[in-house]
């Protein structure tokens, strides 16, 4: 059974809250976030929103990328893809300058040892099959239709 059958609706937002926290506790990643999506918004790039938070597709079929109030996600624009990052969004607005050592680093890290085991024909864990993976992805189904 996948994570997609496990959403939960595990809190209610507050929307003026979470955009206060990812800009104070949370600002170390959404300063990154918003750095990078100034680049991106130079070099054409059109934002779009998902939830709370400002994302643009890059081309490539790589997953996605969350940066506070912002995220990057693939070519695809997967409405999985973009609720995981939104519900990375909700992590950096409760673990804040926690957020890049407890979870950015150890995603990535683990990205790239699934990229590295797929490559060499090997299989790896569901990809929710760590905490703050499932996490962002129960917070982020759990809480998106809070912004419609």
């Amino acid at each position: 059974m996948t994570s997609q059958g496990l959403y939960l609706k595990v809190m209610k937002i507050n929307k003026p809250l979470f955009y206060i926290l990812n800009l104070t506790w949370g600002l170390p990643l959404t300063a990154v976030g918003a750095l990078v999506s100034l680049v991106l918004l130079c070099a054409g790039f059109k934002p779009k929103r998902h939830g709370g938070c400002i994302y643009f597709n890059l081309p490539g079929d790589w997953g996605g990328l969350e940066m506070g109030l912002f995220f990057l996600s693939d070519g695809e624009d997967s409405y999985y893809i973009n609720c995981h990052e939104y519900g990375h969004a909700i992590q950096n607005m409760i673990f804040g300058p926690l957020m890049i050592p407890l979870i950015t680093l150890p995603s990535i890290i683990r990205y790239w040892y699934f990229v590295w085991r797929e490559k060499r024909d090997k299989t790896n864990k569901p990809y929710d099959s760590i905490w703050f993976e499932g996490q962002a992805t129960n917070w982020g189904y759990g809480t998106i239709s809070q912004w419609k």
